[in-house]
């Protein structure tokens, strides 16, 4: 990421400048529990599409600030209820808000950030992004519900799960870009192709994090976490579409009663990587990848659209 961090470096420090100002409280809990929240944030990937793509049509503005502000702060409050609805007591290798403060504290806390963000584009009647981002966490909710409902009967196909990861992940990726493009790019046309830029990025992202299941790079969860949860993702389902009935079966069984048994966790994912369900899937990311290039291609060369080639090429390169 060393391109993208220099070509947005300056903008980068602003940023973090207007997401602090952002998450202040008068409230002595809230405000600690905001600047532990600062302190412990991630690679700050959805911030960074949301300035270089807002970058690749003319210089940064205080709109572009206001919306990777509402990205990090959608994007977080979706993490903090994540970690309740999943009682995971750690992210990113530090304790979770829950852990520390306990659920209820935790869902008010993901509130608030939800209504920070919704009133700082309000205060600033930047309504266009709003309405973009507003969408993303429609689509997300009905991805992470789509989820909860297949993954009860172990009935989730190919097209099911691209409509899961669509909605739980490339669409937050989605408005990201388009929202930092809104702030920016005068044509609504421009807007869309770099949202549709985002939401292939964003699917070739959420590929690789659950091809992270079946590998041994430390990840901060591990190894056969999906398929301790029951979670379904495309080197298994492609897996259970080319294996024999019989097979078939031993699997589902193992899903369905064994997914607690470390040893037959270990068999599954033995029977994903023989039947050529890790390969297949890297096949299926790389081609979202280049379809996000190919994309990015219709915009005119520039250091900015370097920097977000080596970003894309970051999601499905890295290893971690």
């Amino acid at each position: 990421m060393e391109l993208a961090l220099q070509v947005i470096k300056d903008e980068l420090d602003a940023f973090e400048k207007h997401f602090k100002t952002a998450v202040q409280s008068r409230v002595p809990l809230l405000d600690r529990i905001m600047q532990y929240i600062v302190k412990r944030k991630g690679k700050q990937l959805r911030p960074m599409f949301v300035l270089l793509s807002a970058k690749l049509g003319a210089p940064v503005n205080d709109g572009t600030y206001r919306a990777a502000s509402l990205v990090e702060l959608l994007h977080t409050a979706t993490l903090v209820h994540d970690d309740v609805v999943d009682e995971a007591m750690e992210r990113r290798g530090f304790f979770s808000i829950n852990a520390l403060w306990k659920n209820k504290v935790a869902v008010l806390v993901g509130d608030y950030l939800l209504s920070k963000g919704l009133l700082l584009s309000l205060s600033n009647n930047d309504f266009t992004v709003l309405q973009i981002m507003s969408e993303a966490v429609k689509q997300m909710s009905e991805g992470e519900l789509l989820q909860m409902e297949k993954s009860r009967n172990l009935k989730i196909d190919e097209a099911i799960y691209f409509d899961i990861i669509k909605g739980k992940t490339a669409s937050l990726l989605a408005s990201a870009c388009a929202a930092g493009a809104a702030t920016t790019f005068s044509k609504p046309e421009q807007v869309e192709q770099m949202r549709l830029f985002g939401e292939k990025v964003g699917m070739a992202f959420q590929i690789k994090d659950d091809l992270f299941d079946y590998g041994t790079n430390h990840i901060g969860k591990p190894t056969g976490n999906d398929i301790k949860e029951k979670k379904l993702t495309l080197p298994l389902i492609y897996t259970l579409n080319k294996c024999s009935a019989k097979e078939r079966r031993y699997l589902m069984y193992i899903l369905k009663n064994e997914n607690k048994n470390k040893i037959k966790v270990q068999q599954v994912i033995k029977q994903v990587e023989r039947s050529g369900g890790i390969q297949y899937t890297i096949t299926i990311m790389n081609q979202y990848r280049d379809e996000a290039l190919s994309v990015l291609h219709s915009f005119p060369e520039s250091e900015v659209r370097s920097a977000l080639e080596e970003l894309v090429r970051f999601t499905t390169d890295r290893q971690y």
